[in-house]
């Protein structure tokens, strides 16, 4: 009698962080569960994923990409071609690695994925990280076994309230444990209030000047601040502070977002669906900054950790000195009032997600829907 063999996972989830990192996170509880499983990661050639995957020890199968036209151009009269194209090499590569199930994150992609899946018969799971869902996870929500959603009352078809799967640094972090590493490790001061600012991996523009302005404001009040301006902004600089004063530092960018968030007690930020979902599963109190373009998803994904008590929001047009002057340092100035914010923060927060996504994916893969 021959043993079965280990089930086959394919994730689709290339592009952007935002489906990369949770996809790797699903991966990484799914390799706990069962290192045997045959686990096969979904890209394209130009996204971040051919440098994420691998360093992650995952296999990455690359496929065509189908980019959606997002207005009626001649481009899209190439978009039916482009996704036979797409489907018929991924339906190849499904039989190839022998799929037991597909989940996929959305994104260009996801829609060859899920069709490709359709077509052979191989059951889906749709993982939706934002508030307000894209075209691909709207199609594929209505060809999915299980449908899960990060955010409560996200608008998709059969969605299940899980959570965003995050990686284990950020889920075990203790922030209390590790503060002091924390902030030593960046030249800040032991005891001294913290602010965290940071506008993703590019940084932000309207982030950096608002925040910049106020450095005078906050290091009076004994706040230091964390700052990381974006790579390719070099020209956002802080005078360095009179002797004694509360530290401002300035980073490129920041490596180790664990550490980064263990040093801090707010953050002042934007609201995409991962930075929500680490910020609220470590219990760090934020000022969420939307971005001022798109569909708004960016202010629905933070609503639910604002409403519990977790943060603020405030509109990018609104974003000043003056603001953070007014708002922000009397906060940070008062640990009663910053404790209870991260009180609030934590429990809007799901650390445990990818256990739970896991346990679709392994039901699904098992036959049970």
């Amino acid at each position: 009698m021959t043993a079965a063999r280990p089930a086959g996972v394919v994730l689709a989830g290339g592009g952007t962080g935002g489906h990369i990192e949770p996809m790797l996170a699903l991966a990484d509880a799914l390799r706990r569960r069962d290192p045997a499983l045959r686990i096969t990661c979904l890209g394209t050639a130009r996204g971040m994923e051919t440098r994420l995957v691998p360093a992650r020890g995952y296999d990455l199968r690359l496929i065509p990409p189908v980019p959606l036209p997002r207005r009626p151009t001649l481009d899209l009269l190439r978009v039916p071609g482009r996704v036979r194209r797409s489907v018929a090499e991924t339906r190849a590569l499904l039989d190839e690695v022998g799929a037991d199930v597909v989940v996929g994150f959305g994104g260009y992609v996801a829609l060859p994925a899920y069709l490709a899946a359709r077509r052979a018969g191989v059951p889906v799971v749709v993982h939706e990280q934002n508030a307000l869902p894209g075209l691909a996870n709207r199609v594929g929500a209505r060809l999915a076994a299980r449908v899960a959603v990060t955010v409560p009352g996200t608008p998709l078809h059969r969605g299940e309230h899980v959570g965003m799967p995050l990686r284990s640094a950020i889920t075990t972090l203790d922030r209390a444990a590790r503060r002091a590493e924390a902030r030593a490790t960046f030249g800040l001061d032991a005891d001294r209030p913290t602010l965290l600012v940071f506008g993703g991996s590019q940084g932000a523009a309207s982030l950096n000047r608002a925040a910049v302005a106020a450095a005078d404001a906050l290091t009076a009040a004994g706040i230091q601040v964390l700052h990381a301006r974006g790579p390719k902004n070099t020209d956002v600089t802080v005078p360095p502070r009179p002797a004694g004063s509360a530290p401002y530092v300035v980073v490129d960018y920041l490596e180790r977002m664990d550490l980064a968030y263990a040093a801090a007690d707010l953050a002042l930020c934007r609201s995409g669906a991962v930075t929500v979902a680490e910020l609220s599963a470590v219990g760090l109190p934020a000022a969420f900054v939307p971005l001022p373009i798109g569909n708004g998803e960016q202010r629905r994904n933070a609503l639910p950790v604002v409403e519990a008590g977790g943060g603020f929001l405030v509109d990018d047009a609104d974003l000043s000195a003056t603001w953070i002057a007014a708002t922000l340092v009397p906060l940070l100035t008062d640990p009663a009032a910053l404790s209870g914010y991260a009180a609030h923060a934590a429990a809007a927060g799901v650390p445990d997600a990818d256990e739970r996504l896991a346990d679709i994916v392994l039901e699904v893969a098992a036959g049970d829907r």
